[in-house]
């Protein structure tokens, strides 16, 4: 994406005059003000060709300033769009980078695992020196009992 161009005081004032012109003639009192003053011809009907000649030249003035308007503001939504594209991008890298990471945690536990299934049971579990369990007792049969401690 090409970096745009340094804006001059003429293109900024214009920008702004336009984007003002825009929000001023999609406002509900613009709308309030063409509908009193299109009802202008019926209390003087001699106006009209001139109402219709102010008509024409507001449609005229309004049309391309609101054309310029809605540019100026989508290239800023435009804008705004590639920079969360741009942040988007690197959150799924990082996301990326964290998930090859946990894999490789996970495959490491995966193989002590095999491993670990792999070696024969010892016969005595000891618990922290003070109980002895044999494995190969049967049921019933009395385990070796702990050493005694005076």
């Amino acid at each position: 994406m090409q970096p745009a161009p340094k804006a001059t005081f003429l293109t900024r004032l214009n920008d702004q005059i336009a984007v003002k012109m825009t929000f001023l003639f999609g406002s509900i009192w613009c709308v309030y003000a063409f509908f009193v003053f299109s009802l202008i011809p019926l209390a003087a009907p001699a106006w009209q060709n001139t109402l219709l000649y102010i008509s024409n030249c507001i449609q005229l003035v309004a049309l391309p300033a609101l054309m310029v308007g809605n540019a100026v503001l989508s290239q800023a939504s435009d804008q705004r769009a590639a920079e969360d594209h741009q942040a988007l991008v690197e959150i799924l890298n990082d996301v990326r980078a964290e998930v090859a990471a946990l894999r490789t945690m996970t495959s490491g536990i995966a193989q002590k695992t095999n491993e670990a299934s792999k070696h024969p049971s010892s016969e005595m579990i000891s618990f922290a020196n003070e109980a002895i369990i044999n494995l190969n007792d049967e049921p019933g049969e009395s385990a070796p009992s702990a050493p005694q401690s005076k």
